[in-house]
């Protein structure tokens, strides 16, 4: 049914929009964060308005689009969502995407920096590549494979079914939504308008990952209040808030409870900012776990390295806030267990060995699910995400694509079989 003619545009497709620049900017509180994000959304918009797909753009640099079923038994509407901006940790202005065809598992030396070097020594998934075609950047930038790969195997999956009628499947609706990498990803999605019962996010690595659970998160911030004088008055007086801040880090656990010490189910407490100056300060915190009420726990020995550290500054003060930021998609999708399986047995049906795996971290499905769309992940085929020696094998969307088409068909035979019963 499929062959390497199902989906002739997927490299094309990537590059021109791995060229357009979508940084998100966690500094704004703008909607989107960088005005930019919006360049690929009515590039989108437009490639389906052209193929007669129905959809909507929106102030907030989403698109929203369905593909309607071509059956007419009921069958459930499923999404497919990705996100169109990528990470700030690297560059994205000027991205220069290379096409290395048939590779031969040889050392990608990048133009345009000679010291970045993609080689199969580092990414061991190069090894099971060659005779694929391989996209980088050019040295200087990052990629954008995250998510730029998941954004174009649904619109590729979308095409192709709207050029095969002959495929039958319900409802197909497709979520591209901004800042999903600053965490506001889904902030302003309207469920109800997506009309979808369940859904998938294409925004994992390597060829048949699934993800279906991830990390419970809340973040944090400790206001510190030192006390200010003159240095050359400061014996017994001053309280330095930088010092108190540094402090505080610095009695933060070293061998657990840290991203450098944990792996696999094991949770952190984790700084992300420090703002300091001499008489005030505060710190950023995420706080990670894939047990939610280990969130607590968590929490609170912050608080106790903060009460231990400001016995040595009676004058000074601190205070701490909490927030939520999403929840472990798990918990939902436990109670919907057709949304994994269904996923899984496409994922096989394909001709690829399945990989099941967690996330060390979040992604729009773990707040959708939490917003009544059960969502997992999928893989769109990133690697070395957020940083300059990204890459993407252009077989590996593809065959994301056709897990796609076969999510749809499978979700549509058993609908028709429990119809007909």
């Amino acid at each position: 049914m499929f062959d390497i003619n199902s989906f002739p545009t997927t490299a094309e497709r990537f590059m021109r929009y791995a060229r357009i620049d979508t940084t998100a900017d966690p500094q704004s509180d703008t909607y989107p964060s960088s005005e930019k994000q919006k360049d690929l959304t009515r590039l989108i918009f437009h490639e389906l308005q052209e193929a007669g797909i129905e959809c909507e753009m929106n102030e907030y640099g989403y698109v929203y689009a369905w593909l309607r079923s071509n059956v007419n038994h009921e069958v459930p509407a499923i999404c497919f969502c990705a996100h169109l901006d990528t990470a700030p940790d690297c560059s994205g202005t000027d991205v220069k995407p290379i096409l290395h065809s048939n590779y031969q598992l040889q050392d990608i030396v990048l133009p345009d920096d000679s010291s970045i070097v993609i080689s199969p020594k580092e990414f061991s998934e190069l090894n099971v590549k060659k005779g694929e075609d391989i996209i980088t950047a050019s040295g200087k930038t990052l990629l954008g494979s995250d998510d730029k790969s998941g954004v174009t195997t649904i619109m590729e999956a979308a095409l192709y079914l709207n050029r095969n009628p002959q495929i039958k499947h319900g409802d197909l609706c497709i979520l591209f939504t901004t800042d999903e990498e600053i965490g506001r990803g889904v902030d302003k999605v309207d469920v109800q308008k997506v009309g979808a019962q369940y859904a998938y996010t294409m925004d994992s690595g390597e060829k048949g990952c699934f993800e279906d659970e991830t990390f419970s998160a809340d973040a944090c911030t400790i206001a510190i209040q030192g006390v200010s004088t003159h240095p050359g008055y400061a014996k017994n007086k001053m309280q330095n808030a930088i010092k108190i801040a540094s402090d505080i880090i610095a009695n933060l656990p070293k061998d657990r409870l840290s991203p450098e010490s944990t792996e696999e189910y094991e949770g952190f407490v984790h700084p992300t900012r420090l703002v300091a100056e001499l008489d005030k300060a505060s710190i950023d915190f995420i706080i990670r776990n894939f047990k939610t009420d280990l969130l607590d726990d968590h929490y609170n020995e912050i608080i106790s390295v903060c009460n231990k550290v400001m016995e040595k500054y009676p004058k000074s003060s601190y205070t701490i806030s909490r927030r939520e930021q999403y929840r472990n998609m798990k918990e939902i999708l436990d109670q919907h267990p057709i949304v994994s399986k269904i996923a899984e047995e496409a994922i096989v049906e394909s001709g690829v060995k399945l990989k099941k795996g967690k996330i060390r971290g979040g992604t729009d499905g773990s707040r959708l699910s939490f917003m009544g769309l059960p969502c997992p992940n999928i893989f769109a085929g990133e690697q070395a995400i957020h940083s300059r020696k990204e890459w993407v094998s252009v077989q590996d969307m593809q065959k994301a694509s056709e897990v796609i088409v076969r999510i749809l068909m499978r979700y549509c035979e058993r609908s028709k079989i429990r119809y007909s019963c």
